[in-house]
């Protein structure tokens, strides 16, 4: 990915010492009032760095590669301890900069970095704007079946107009 996105509610993340390679998801629970990607408002609140201790779903990655006990491995207890790689130019109301999808966490069984964002959290919306602002040409290449062109005429109205030819 070229684009550094802002990462919000719900991103995946994986620990690079996982035996088993375990997902679990950013909860975000240090603010309630910013949010991206998120039409309503309501669940994509944008993920900072103040995001600390246990803040992910399960807070677990499985079994960690440095906690050995003899054949096997002790379970993973993700704790985050900071943030780097943040985008530091914005700074919101919890005074926590805001999470790019290259942001990476520390956790204190593991080494600086050791968890980093699979997955930003953003899914993508199409709005009505979005299809009143497309280029017909492009979108009938996309998909012929439909031309946006007749989504949006206007049809005419009748009102107010007696027939009088009976």
């Amino acid at each position: 990915m070229s684009e550094k996105h802002i990462v919000v509610q719900g991103a995946t993340v994986k620990c690079i010492f996982s035996v088993e390679p375990k997902l679990d998801k950013l909860k975000v629970k240090t603010h309630k009032k910013h949010y991206a990607n998120d039409k309503d408002g309501s669940d994509k609140l944008i993920g900072t760095s103040k995001e600390l201790g246990q803040t992910l779903e399960k807070n677990t990655f499985g079994k960690c590669k440095k906690q050995p006990a003899g054949v096997d491995f002790l379970p993973c207890l993700a704790v985050i301890t900071k943030w780097s790689g943040f985008y530091d130019t914005v700074t919101l109301s919890n005074d926590g900069k805001i999470l790019t999808e290259k942001s990476k966490a520390t956790c204190p069984m593991g080494a600086p970095d050791c968890i980093e964002f699979t997955d930003h959290g953003q899914i993508t919306e199409p709005s009505e704007q979005n299809f009143k602002n497309v280029e017909p040409e492009v979108h009938n290449q996309i998909n012929p079946m439909v031309d946006v062109r007749d989504m949006y005429k206007k049809e005419a109205k009748h009102e107010g107009i007696t027939d009088t030819s009976s």
